[in-house]
């Protein structure tokens, strides 16, 4: 079933210079065994809805694109479950900054995560990883996200699949000798009246305000006079 999770994001850019911000916001875990927009409350549909355009594939199946998109590397998806984390079209925008889709065997074993990036560029770009016992996995960079951070370095990134709970996402990038950017993506299910009356809030433009969110705090960095990289085009969307 398509459940919402009140979330919070945090990202901290440690080098060269320092800059931190946070925002809540509602995620979304969705199976994609059959129709995501099928678990929404009829009260929803007017303004949420999931759409295969906005991730990866040319089709209009979800589960199908990813399907399609494993066989690509070798991952035979056809009868796995496939779970994925990720914000929502909204009004009929959609921005997700990462997608996470844990894709696990008929006899419950791990097959892979694939970790779908997106910038503000348009461009977008799926990581294919194995974590470990500790769901912990490593990837290149590849894709440009940031204005102020060229294509080097690596990713660490801890995965661990979501539960009733919620899920606690971290993604690390270390260059030689130092960790200059994390973020965090944590959602939890609403307990109190006060959470699930925020977490309602936070579902009406979500995607308008994750691309403002962005922008504002690109500005910002402008502002401290933090270099702009250069930025080369992104030829591929799969690793």
């Amino acid at each position: 079933m398509t459940t919402a999770y009140l979330a919070s994001v945090r990202h901290l850019r440690t080098s060269p210079v320092r800059h931190e911000f946070s925002y809540r916001t509602c995620s979304w875990v969705i199976p994609l065994d059959s129709d995501p927009n099928a678990g929404l409350p009829w009260w929803q549909r007017g303004f949420v809805r999931f759409r295969a355009a906005d991730h990866l594939g040319d089709g209009d199946d979800w589960r199908t694109n990813l399907v399609a998109f494993g066989h690509t590397h070798g991952l035979d998806l056809s009868d796995a479950t496939i779970v994925a984390l990720s914000g929502a079209a909204t009004f009929g925008y959609a921005f997700d900054p990462l997608t996470l889709y844990w894709c696990t065997a008929a006899d419950g074993s791990p097959i892979a995560v694939i970790a779908e990036v997106r910038n503000t560029y348009g461009e977008r770009h799926a990581y294919v990883v194995t974590p470990d016992a500790r769901s912990v996995a490593h990837a290149e960079k590849r894709l440009y996200v940031s204005p102020f951070n060229d294509t080097s370095g690596s990713y660490t990134m801890s995965v661990p699949p979501p539960d009733a709970d919620g899920f606690d996402v971290r993604i690390t990038l270390h260059r030689p000798g130092e960790r200059p950017f994390v973020a965090t993506w944590r959602g939890e299910r609403p307990r109190s009246l006060t959470e699930r009356v925020s977490l309602l809030a936070h579902q009406v433009l979500a995607a308008q305000l994750v691309t403002a969110r962005i922008r504002l705090q690109g500005i910002r960095l402008w502002a401290k006079r933090l270099p702009v990289q250069p930025r080369s085009r992104h030829l591929q969307e799969v690793s």
